[in-house]
């Protein structure tokens, strides 16, 4: 699904260099400290920046200079990213149409992707009116919405208390599960990650210095990961 091969990008004075993969299915959590180049990875993955060298490989096609919008994934930033001045509804409906010119079944597919978050009823709500967690549920709706077999997302629910943040981790975990979605997620907080992910790489400095199935990594942890437990 997902390969960096070789991958050099360099951004103000910074450098990130990775090689990756991510197989169908798979569940990346992306750990890292601020400024360990977390974000740049997914950027790089996205397309808002693109490689000195290497290559970005998605979905078997290398994807190094495409666009994201020709791209096939899908992202969740930390901030929710919802239109004020549109109801619930037509936030969703953004993933399909930025005209919001819908047809019948276009609309039928927004209906099930709130419906599927919890939030069927609310589509004629403003994001003003929803509480942190009903706006991150509208977000993810839109996400799914567009259908793409890759998800990122960068700390997509940081700003909730962590309550409220394990709900949504085990909402995205079980959408995963229903869709077989891959996915790779930025955190810094390996709680976040506990029965949502299956692979785990760490970054430092630019550079990726451990990667592999989280379970393995877990049960015998290395010396670099113990400051994470």
């Amino acid at each position: 699904m997902l390969r960096l091969e070789h991958t050099v990008t360099k951004l103000d004075g910074f450098t990130l260099r990775a090689d990756l993969t991510l197989e169908p299915g798979r569940r990346l959590a992306v750990l890292g400290a601020s400024g360990s180049g977390k974000s740049t990875l997914l950027n790089l993955i996205a397309g808002f920046v693109l490689p000195d060298e290497g290559k970005v490989i998605i979905g078997g096609l290398d994807r190094s200079r495409a666009s994201v919008a020709d791209r096939p994934l899908s992202i969740l930033f930390q901030d929710s990213n919802l239109f004020p001045h549109l109801s619930v509804f037509d936030n969703v409906a953004l993933g399909l149409r930025s005209d919001l010119r819908l047809d019948g079944d276009q609309r039928a597919r927004v209906s099930d992707s709130l419906a599927q978050v919890g939030m069927d009823g609310m589509e004629s709500r403003l994001p003003g009116s929803l509480s942190g967690g009903q706006q991150s549920r509208v977000a993810l709706a839109r996400m799914l919405l567009r259908d793409q077999p890759l998800a990122l997302m960068d700390e997509p629910f940081s700003a909730l208390d962590p309550g409220l943040r394990r709900e949504m981790l085990d909402l995205v975990a079980a959408l995963c599960d229903r869709t077989k979605l891959t996915l790779a997620m930025v955190t810094h907080d390996l709680r976040d990650v506990s029965g949502l992910c299956t692979d785990l790489c760490l970054l430092e400095s630019g550079r990726i210095v451990l990667q592999g199935p989280l379970d393995d990594i877990l049960a015998d942890p290395p010396a670099l990961i113990r400051p994470w437990l």
